[in-house]
């Protein structure tokens, strides 16, 4: 019984009686979805100032900003790499595997009813808007849109400021830390909720769609599941490996967070719980701040895998050709619309609206049909982005020099307690 006060049980729990009402009851399970919903939003109204404490304390905290620049740079790189690699992956697997083909759909006759809030969303999604998006109405208004670029935005230059300030700034950066603590409480009694979340989510999704419907896509659900595996146990495995890490230890030590999206569909309702449990695990809090965050923007790649054979998926499906340049073409504008990918669902539904629109080679209407099986491999997508953005954090700490790899091992191993306190100051090795 004494598992049962574990987090990460509870959830399963949740997780599988979810699943057996939405099979038993489908209208009853349908109509938990609020269950779900009200606890995503309660951890988007925290996520905002969340990161904008962590990445003001960290930058605060660093005082050269020659290492902020730095951080952020090599961040940026290693995100641009792993999200092409991760686009390259499914372009080569889809063209494989060829799920799409035989279904010869019409794209003049689908349905795109279901899909018009996504396309309408994805009209106002230009290169232009989305860069000018990124600047807040207001400083306030940067924590009530949901846009986290607009909170990494504010976070840096507040954090900048702080840095070039020094000293005068010192009383405003302890106020966040103590604020920043508040937080971390109020998200763990928000958590004692997930596994009721768990259970409305999975029930809906199941009650809603039900497991039948996804037959005639089960293909392209099993490849992108698939490829998503490799991404993680392959790519991210030998980042790790590189490191001196091993992954399958490194999921262990993050179940909780990798249950609560399973349940819940969104990455960001791990954040708080990752932002804790990576310092704790040896790396240092300004890298954690910093990168973290910004991975959530930049370093999508359950979502980039999930972008590119979602597209050719639907060319092959309304037997729409491309060649091998137009796919090349596809791949850089997926490098540009991923970064625009919000990490909750619906996210990637909107933003591969958005590149098919740009594009013009392949027939939107062809989202139509996606909308039965998106919500089913949204849970795949948050899955390797939270992972992912895990592995990067780690990777770029070691890269800087910022990570205790004795730590690291002893808490991965069990030897540690993973709660214990860090000094996120202490020498790395």
């Amino acid at each position: 019984m004494r598992y049962l006060r574990h987090l990460y049980v509870q959830v399963l729990i949740g997780v599988v009686l979810g699943t057996v009402l939405g099979l038993v009851e489908p209208s009853l399970g349908a109509s938990l979805k609020p269950l779900g919903d009200a606890f995503i939003k309660v951890i988007k109204m925290l996520v905002g100032p969340i990161i904008f404490a962590t990445i003001v304390i960290g930058i605060g905290n660093m005082r050269d900003l020659r290492k902020v620049g730095r951080v952020g740079l090599k961040a940026l790189v290693y995100f641009e790499v792993l999200t092409t690699l991760a686009l390259a992956i499914g372009l080569v697997v889809v063209n494989w595997v060829r799920p799409g083909a035989g279904i010869h759909a019409s794209a003049g006759t689908l349905n795109t009813s279901a899909i018009a809030g996504f396309t309408a969303a994805a009209g106002r999604l230009n290169t232009v808007d989305f860069l000018l998006n990124i600047i807040p109405e207001t400083f306030f208004g940067a924590f009530t849109s949901g846009e986290i670029l607009q909170v990494l935005l504010v976070a840096v230059l507040c954090g900048t400021a702080a840095a070039l300030l020094g000293e005068p700034a010192r009383p405003v950066v302890d106020l966040l830390e103590s604020a920043f603590k508040i937080l971390m409480v109020v998200v763990g009694l928000v958590m004692k909720a997930a596994p009721v979340a768990a259970f409305g989510a999975i029930a809906f999704t199941v009650g809603r769609f039900g497991l039948e419907s996804l037959a005639s896509l089960v293909q392209l659900m099993l490849c992108v599941y698939a490829t998503m595996a490799v991404f993680v146990f392959v790519v991210l495995g030998a980042v790790l490996r590189i490191i001196g890490l091993r992954l399958w230890p490194f999921l262990r030590y993050l179940r909780e967070e990798i249950l609560l999206v399973l349940g819940t569909s969104s990455s960001e309702s791990a954040l708080p719980g990752m932002l804790a449990k990576l310092e704790r695990l040896g790396c240092s809090r300004p890298v954690v701040g910093l990168v973290l965050p910004a991975g959530y923007s930049f370093n999508l790649d359950g979502t980039c895998i999930y972008l590119t054979m979602a597209s050719v998926f639907i060319a092959q499906a309304t037997d729409t050709p491309l060649n091998l340049w137009q796919q090349v073409g596809l791949l850089a504008v997926l490098l540009l619309t991923s970064k625009g990918a919000a990490a909750v669902t619906g996210g990637g539904f909107v933003t591969l609206s958005a590149t098919l629109n740009s594009t013009h080679a392949i027939p939107v209407s062809g989202l139509t049909l996606l909308v039965g099986v998106d919500r089913f491999m949204s849970e795949a997508r948050a899955l390797t982005n939270l992972v992912g953005n895990g592995v990067a954090v780690v990777a770029i700490s070691a890269w800087e020099r910022e990570l205790d790899r004795d730590r690291a091992r002893r808490v991965l191993a069990g030897e540690a307690p993973a709660d214990a306190g860090f000094d996120s100051g202490a020498a790395r090795r």
